[in-house]
């Protein structure tokens, strides 16, 4: 292996680690935020976003896929693949409430993910990577009338992201049926501060501040299956289960009083341990996937997936749970359901450069894994994306386009529309080979 190879791994790894560190303040910024851990994350690569983030069941040996650890064994048996991601979001947030509808924008970057596969044994593949696993980004206020107090300003703003650091294994049997397992660890802080603000001298300012440093280690398991159909068609079925985990870590409260109505005001401040016997988890998830592959050519991928939150405990926990947002936060069934297509004219061909590009599309609907004062908060969104050759093998350059919306689709909750743009760069090369010499 070239020593110029291992320099630009080496700076792809720490360029990566290095932006994750510095993202965490960037990566989202949503109202819906403010409850548990925040916003969970979408697609970790720019290849799998262009087709609604689908790929539990996809066989596709030209790129890294990591939705699904026994999908990495689908590959050249000599290849390192790397994969490595970034996105920018554009959202426009609106409100109608008493008649008037209000609105604001945002702007927000962040890495979408990095992942590196290699060959270990015969049909055997290993991987590790870095993706972020939910964030956090918010400031709101809200404005009351009191008898008493008059006008009191309710200021809510947050910070921070958990990241999950994974490495699996997979072996691919007879090139028609692999199987593979992830170990997962989940780390990363949240920071969430209320203000509470009276505009009558009688009261004191009330301030309440929550960081949560949080860790968890789970593990994920997969299976796919191809079964040829006739000469052009195959149909391929994916599995996947992530298992259920307990947040260990620190939870850390402090209450202050502040203002002139008393001599002294102490603070006053909670430190709780995290452990399983908290209650307070992760919730599982199970995947299930179907792809239809005609010749490389034309490709239709369906994935559902399903989590349920409901026993996680984040609904009642301090620091997770919203008590002073003017709405109720409640944990319910995290559900996803993904359509995506790849369409590539000729993968082959030597003349005509715009038909080796891989042209995707696809569209989801998502129920998110919380409700909002009873109602549930849904995602909908159209995908595009195109994946461009560079150079030789398979190293490739992949954009995908993101539009869509969250929030209940009527009454006076906020509304959130977005256009995300993702772009990856697929690195492939042939490595381990022992040239023979006549």
């Amino acid at each position: 292996m070239p020593r110029r190879t291992y320099s630009v791994i080496a700076a792809l790894l720490l360029s990566a680690v290095g932006a994750f560190a510095q993202s965490g303040e960037y990566g989202s910024y949503s109202p819906y935020s403010i409850f548990g851990v925040g916003n969970l994350a979408g697609s970790p690569s720019a290849y799998v976003s262009g087709m609604a983030g689908t790929g539990i069941a996809s066989r596709n040996h030209r790129y890294l896929n990591t939705l699904n650890p026994a999908a990495v064994s689908v590959r050249d048996s000599l290849a390192l693949m790397i994969d490595f991601s970034v996105f920018n979001t554009n959202t426009l947030y609106s409100q109608t409430y008493g008649g008037v509808t209000r609105h604001s924008a945002n702007n927000a970057t962040n890495i979408g993910g990095f992942a590196i596969s290699f060959p270990i044994w015969n049909k055997m593949a290993g991987y590790v990577g870095l993706r972020p696993y939910s964030s956090v980004g918010y400031t709101f206020s809200v404005n009351s009338a009191d008898a008493d107090a008059g006008v009191v300003s309710q200021t809510h703003s947050g910070i921070g992201s958990l990241y999950n650091f994974y490495g699996g294994l997979s072996h691919n049997f007879a090139n028609r049926f692999s199987i593979g397992a992830e170990a997962d660890y989940i780390f990363g802080k949240l920071e969430k501060q209320f203000v509470q603000d009276f505009a009558s001298s009688g009261y004191n300012e009330a301030q309440t501040y929550h960081t949560l440093t949080l860790n968890a280690f789970t593990g994920k398991f997969g299976a796919q299956y191809e079964l040829p159909l006739g000469k052009d068609y195959k149909l391929s079925l994916g599995a996947t289960y992530t298992l259920r985990s307990w947040l260990h870590g620190f939870n850390d409260g402090q209450y202050y009083s502040a203002g002139s109505v008393q001599n002294a005001t102490l603070p006053e401040s909670y430190a709780d341990t995290l452990r399983g016997a908290s209650g307070i988890a992760l919730a599982g998830e199970l995947g299930l996937g179907i792809t239809l592959n005609f010749r490389n050519k034309l490709r239709a991928s369906f994935d559902y997936s399903r989590s349920d939150w409901r026993n996680s405990g984040m609904d009642s926990a301090k620091g997770f749970e919203v008590s002073d947002a003017q709405q109720s936060f409640e944990n319910s069934v995290k559900e996803s359901y993904k359509l995506g297509f790849e369409y590539v004219p000729n993968i082959s061909d030597v003349r005509y450069y715009h038909k080796r590009i891989a042209y995707r599309a696809g569209a989801y609907f998502n129920n998110e894994y919380y409700t909002v004062a009873g109602r549930p908060v849904n995602t909908v969104g159209l995908t595009l994306g195109a994946t461009l050759p560079v150079f030789r093998w398979y190293n490739c350059l992949s954009i995908a386009v993101d539009i869509g919306q969250r929030g209940p689709f009527s009454g006076s909750l906020v509304r959130e529309n977005y256009f995300k743009i993702s772009v990856g760069v697929n690195l492939f090369d042939i490595w381990f080979q022992q040239p023979r010499y006549d």
